[in-house]
């Protein structure tokens, strides 16, 4: 008997790599495996700048495919990417990678990739570029602010590549050996200067300013075609159609949203809370400072989003900031043990309530870019590890609680939240938050992951 065909998602997070396999005739999962890519790179910026190693990232890829059952892997009949949003890869066409003998791609003419997390484009700067043409506002870490940046201030840097896209583009391009990248509206959305209505690019506004309009991405619907895999890679058939790239907060919303009237809240590196709107509704091009923006998603709908800076990225600054106090004192505490202790503390400390406010802004927000993190009501009998943790953890929901309450969610018709991330799974204290400050029916998804929904969205939505 014939075994079935398999769809392929890949996820290139922030931290980490997933891919997962399901089968195409019923959406099951058949394996799925995950790698840290270690990718963090220093920046001549400072903390302005957040840049990671692209090699590093394709590494850990293509170790996830090397561990994947060959068998499985010749299966594959479609490939669907998702990857963090906002940010940007430059690379050179001709020699920006080569594939061994072996399958493995290697990459060499390419840039680091500025991340979504980086801030070099300051709200002074920000503030002399010109107004996009889009209802989506214009932020730091976003693709043509950063090409602007470059632009101005390391022209070096530009000169010596002429293609740009995502990560998650690079890797389709890479596959596909396309000339010139293709990037689905939802990427487009989140670089900046992108019309989803029109769907086109800025492209009068940019080529006014000076940008280098040559490097932006052909722009396709979410769930189209880019093209097919140029060779066998890692015994995956060659011809293999591959589709153009999309965002990881899309696919974690498509294993997760059983119904219209669930929102979705993820907390991993970052936090989104979202929901899709009706299917008559379109975002008007006035710029606003709300909170809540309006992302493209599948078949011309779009999600509400409040896509907070703030999620484990800030429970992971927390932890360092222990550890490096652990060192300085002449004890070395792996994070592990740390991460175990503050959980542990703040369940089990009867008394870990207490009046401490902590506004966990450390990376501002995309609305409120100057706000930064504030620590109040502090007492003497408030700072043990327990109380503090609590706190923390409490903030982060509250700050998100604030872009988008429940009050909000309830008018829009919202019955139940399902929540995915590791940094929600595995935090009890924070399941716990999100259950007071929403008071709505929660579900937890442990297998919701970005590559799961990336597979799951080749079936549903690309043809």
């Amino acid at each position: 008997m014939a075994r079935s065909s398999l769809a392929l998602g890949i996820d290139i997070g922030t931290t980490t790599v997933k891919v997962c396999l399901i089968s195409i005739e019923n959406g099951e999962k058949c394996e799925s495996l995950s790698r840290e890519t270690k990718a963090r790179m220093p920046s001549d910026l400072g903390h302005l700048g957040s840049e990671q190693d692209v090699h590093k990232i394709c590494t850990a890829l293509q170790f996830c495919l090397s561990r994947l059952p060959k068998e499985s892997l010749s299966r594959v009949a479609k490939i669907g990417i998702s990857g963090q949003m906002h940010g940007c890869v430059l690379w050179k066409q001709d020699g920006a990678w080569k594939q061994n003998h072996f399958g493995r791609y290697e990459v060499d003419a390419v840039s680091c990739l500025y991340t979504w997390q980086d801030a070099r484009c300051t709200s002074s700067f920000l503030a002399s570029l010109p107004a996009p043409e889009s209802h989506l506002r214009l932020s730091t870490g976003q693709g043509c602010p950063t090409i602007f940046w470059l632009s101005k201030n390391r022209p070096d840097v530009l000169e010596k590549y002429d293609r740009a896209g995502t990560i998650q583009d690079l890797v389709v391009t890479m596959l596909c050996g396309l000339n010139k990248p293709v990037m689905s509206v939802q990427n487009a959305a989140s670089w900046g200067y992108f019309d989803t209505i029109s769907v086109t690019w800025n492209i009068e506004i940019l080529k006014d300013a000076g940008f280098p309009i040559d490097l932006l991405p052909d722009v396709v619907d979410a769930g189209q075609l880019a093209g097919q895999t140029t060779s066998c890679w890692y015994g995956i058939p060659q011809g293999t159609p591959v589709f153009a790239a999309w965002g990881d907060l899309q696919s974690s919303v498509v294993c997760s949203m059983a119904n219209e009237t669930d929102a979705v809240l993820n907390i991993s590196t970052s936090a989104q809370l979202s929901f899709i709107k009706p299917e008559d509704f379109q975002p008007t091009l006035s710029q606003s400072s709300s909170a809540i923006e309006y992302f493209p998603y599948f078949n011309g709908r779009y999600l509400a989003v409040a896509a907070s800076l703030n999620g484990g990225n800030v429970l992971a600054v927390f932890v360092r900031m222990l550890q490096q106090w652990t060192h300085e004192l002449g004890l070395g505490v792996p994070e592990s043990k740390i991460w175990e202790r503050i959980q542990d503390t703040a369940i089990d400390d009867a008394n870990a309530e207490s009046e401490m406010v902590i506004v966990p802004t450390l990376f501002g927000e995309r609305h409120l870019p100057e706000d930064r993190a504030l620590v109040s009501h502090i007492d003497p009998l408030c700072l043990t590890l327990g109380k503090v943790s609590r706190a923390l953890c409490k903030g982060v929901v509250r700050n998100l609680h604030s872009m988008m309450s429940k009050e909000e969610l309830v008018e829009a018709g919202i019955e139940r939240i399902v929540c995915n991330g590791m940094a929600l799974i595995k935090n009890s204290v924070l399941r716990k938050e999100v259950e007071s400050h929403y008071s709505l029916p929660v579900e937890y998804k442990n297998d919701a992951d970005a590559a799961y929904g990336t597979a799951l969205a080749t079936l549903k939505f690309c043809s």
